[in-house]
């Protein structure tokens, strides 16, 4: 084992009976006071009440069991300047070969990529804060970002963290998410592929999140539903900072028990060791600057019927065994593309959060985020333009979208906006 790992879980073992001593102490000294809010007038006042140390305890050790099971043993870690840890593992030691399906198997070759994909086009100035160390994994090794027991303290529940809370509909601006996309539907799908733009918006609280990304969609909107998402995000809850992340998402009973945020559970399994699925994306776009953007691509294989994903400069990531999914084990029957918020209401007013750069997409380049050259992948793993284009604004006086066409560009679109102002209250 790493000797710095080692050193890090030891200590961290070391803080936890600290804890947990601590806690048994503390129930010995019977009822303490503490400040519990009132909700009918607004201050707190004291009253008694006994410490629960048992269930504390129970808690900790599931933290602890999760840790031990999602990070696995690394043969190097990387220090990020923005605080994160990129272990890296074994390629068949990661957490998709916990997968009852994958155990004892060994990541897939390469996939062909679709017909009409120019690597040249799809190369990206945008790459990983953890890169700039001059770090590297070795071949035959996936860079993952370590979890920490307050990344899964900041989640409402051990089984709910790096899991979306949401139910699932068409129009879902009454459980908090709004979205500005464009979307495709009514034919057969095998993937999608766009560039686009890189911002830090601000996210107002950590029960929020502001994220751009491209959707494979199949099923109804109903229990049945079954996604695959990649792109890049804000999520102070998820990451507990403010930086643009590259992620992953799958589900396929419409986020209820499968699925989960990039390597948090066993599903994508990642081939490449120079991009960290979760880490933050440097740089970014800047108003009235510089612009830096991401390509992404999400095909279907047509020899194993796998989802896979390209990122940035032609980089393979992983794929998706299509035995997670039901509906996408065949095709996607709706293909999206922009950007989601989650506006939480939490001072009784809609959320200050941003979408895309903070700025409504009449501003056009450099001022507003965009996505362009937007692609689906037919049946015969051909790149094809979109046909039956639709755009969507949940609240378009909050966030808005404009989309066009041209010849360097293709399809594409502006899209975002400020949240909460005068036309959005």
């Amino acid at each position: 084992m790493n000797t710095r790992r080692h050193y890090s879980i030891q200590k961290h073992s070391t803080m936890i009976h600290i804890f947990v001593a601590f806690l048994l102490v503390s129930t010995s000294l019977g009822p303490v006071l503490s400040l519990q809010s009132v909700p009918d007038s607004g201050h707190r006042q004291l009253q008694n009440c006994t410490l629960n140390p048992y269930k504390d305890i129970q808690k900790l050790r599931r933290v602890q069991a999760y840790l031990k099971k999602i990070n696995k043993p690394a043969v190097k870690t990387i220090q990020s300047p923005d605080g994160d840890v990129i272990d890296c593992v074994p390629s068949h030691l990661q957490p998709a070969f916990d997968h009852p399906q994958l155990k004892g198997q060994k990541p897939l070759k390469p996939a062909v990529r679709p017909k009409g994909h120019n690597l040249t086009e799809a190369v990206s100035e945008s790459f990983q804060l953890w890169r700039d160390t001059g770090e590297s994994c070795p071949k035959g090794t996936v860079p993952i970002r370590r979890t920490t027991e307050q990344d899964i303290l900041r989640a409402s529940s051990v089984r709910r963290y790096g899991r979306i809370r949401r139910h699932v509909r068409r129009d879902s601006t009454g459980y908090g998410h709004e979205h500005a996309v464009v979307f495709e539907n009514g034919d057969q799908y095998y993937g999608a592929r766009a560039s686009l733009s890189v911002w830090a918006p601000r996210v107002t609280n950590e029960y929020e999140f502001s994220l751009s990304q491209i959707w494979i969609i199949s099923g109804s909107f109903g229990n049945d539903l079954n996604t695959i998402e990649a792109g890049w995000q804000v999520s102070p809850e998820l990451y507990g900072d403010n930086y643009p992340r590259f992620f992953t998402y799958w589900t396929s009973d419409a986020y209820q028990t499968t699925g989960c945020y990039n390597l948090l559970c066993s599903g994508f399994v990642q081939t490449n060791n120079k991009v960290a699925i979760g880490a933050a994306i440097s740089p970014r776009s800047s108003y009235n600057g510089r612009q830096f953007d991401i390509g992404l691509m999400v095909w279907k294989d047509p020899k194993h019927g796998h989802w896979w994903l390209e990122f940035g400069p032609g980089l393979l990531v992983g794929y998706w065994p299509a035995f997670l999914f039901s509906h996408l084990r065949s095709h996607a029957n709706m293909v999206q593309f922009g950007g989601e918020i989650v506006n939480t209401r939490s001072s009784g007013f809609h959320t200050s959060t941003q979408m895309g750069s903070g700025h409504f997409a009449e501003e056009g380049f450099r001022k507003a985020a965009y996505f362009r050259n937007l692609q689906t992948v037919d049946w015969d793993n051909n790149l094809v333009p979109l046909t039956n284009i639709h755009l969507k604004a949940d609240l378009a006086n909050c966030y808005d979208i404009r989309q066009g066409r041209n010849r360097v560009w293709g399809t594409y679109f502006y899209y975002g906006g400020p949240g909460r102002n005068v036309r959005c209250p």
